[in-house]
């Protein structure tokens, strides 16, 4: 029988020790700065360029950050996005990740501060996404990226996001996107319910009640359950998509819609490495300071996204 992580599972016990309420019976403004509260902690990592630009779009400018770990040399780009429900979380919760991923992958990082419900509701951050897909591919000098070896990447909701980018980028004819990079992404409506759903509904950090929130936020009046870049493993097809890695993690409610994506990816022929931690929950990622397999997990997407950039590279030429 798998057991959780005892790194792990001392950070459930200390969060149900808290007193604190959940943060999904927080007024929306009140549960980020919650999560900032529990993200910014510690000594930041360190990386060589930290640089905030701006995105030109109709409704307004669109905050990113661009990582990079050496700005001598033009490398490969990763755009990232940030999990948190489509509600909570931006750029600075996710900064140690971001960093991170870009040391290890020896790839810039571009991280979208995307519209959140519930001010804004789906498609706002879809089509945020879409913008900085086409921005960050248009090869900016200011970014030192190769645009030609672009990969999506993204957290749980942030994963949901870097998935429907990939399926609208075919859907488009492009920009072109080499490999995408999905952390225990959300694929799925969540009724009817998965067996995990049902299994690890409540006791983890993140629950049933939380994922009802979020969906709650972010959904419209009117939707389709139809809709790809809503639910991409709804999407008709999954067929001439980038290679993927799909991380899932036992003691998480998302973790069958996850396994799912990727059998499916796997199974309309797109390259596709499924890696499931047994003894992780979701947002374990995230957790890299006080999870010791957390920290390794993240050491070896870095690695495999530079395995990936290094591949389409001598493809290339």
């Amino acid at each position: 029988m798998t057991t959780l992580d005892p790194q792990a599972q001392a950070l459930v016990d200390a969060a149900a020790s808290s007193g604190l309420s959940p943060v999904y019976t927080l007024p929306h403004q009140e549960a980020r700065q919650r999560m900032r509260a529990a993200f910014l902690q510690g000594e930041p990592e360190q990386i060589d360029l930290v640089r905030d630009f701006s995105i030109p779009a109709e409704h307004g400018d669109i905050p990113v950050r661009l990582y990079h770990p050496d700005p001598t040399q033009t490398l490969p780009l990763v755009l990232f996005f940030h999990g948190g429900g489509w509600t909570v979380n931006d750029l600075d919760t996710h900064d140690r990740l971001c960093i991170l991923l870009a040391k290890g992958s020896r790839a810039a990082v571009v991280s979208v501060d995307y519209r959140r419900a519930p001010e804004h509701k789906y498609p706002a951050a879809f089509e945020d996404a879409w913008s900085a897909l086409q921005w960050v591919s248009e090869g900016r000098p200011e970014l030192k990226a190769d645009p030609a070896r672009i990969a999506v990447a993204g957290d749980s909701s942030g994963g949901t996001l870097a998935a429907a980018l990939t399926l609208k980028a075919r859907d488009q004819g492009g920009p072109a996107i080499t490999q995408q990079m999905l952390f225990y992404p959300v694929t799925d409506y969540l009724d009817p319910p998965t067996a995990s759903y049902v299994s690890r509904a409540s006791g983890y950090s993140l629950n049933l009640p939380f994922m009802e929130w979020s969906w709650g936020n972010y959904l419209p009046e009117q939707w389709s359950r139809d809709d790809a870049y809503l639910f991409p493993l709804r999407a008709r097809s999954l067929r001439d998509l980038p290679p993927a890695l799909v991380l899932t993690a036992e003691f998480d409610p998302l973790r069958d819609e996850g396994t799912a994506y990727a059998e499916r990816l796997r199974s309309e022929g797109v390259p596709t490495e499924h890696w499931h931690y047994d003894d992780q929950m979701h947002g374990f990622a995230m957790q890299t300071r006080t999870i010791t397999r957390a920290r390794k997990a993240v050491e070896d997407v870095a690695a495999h996204l530079a395995a990936g950039f290094r591949s389409n590279g001598e493809d290339e030429r």
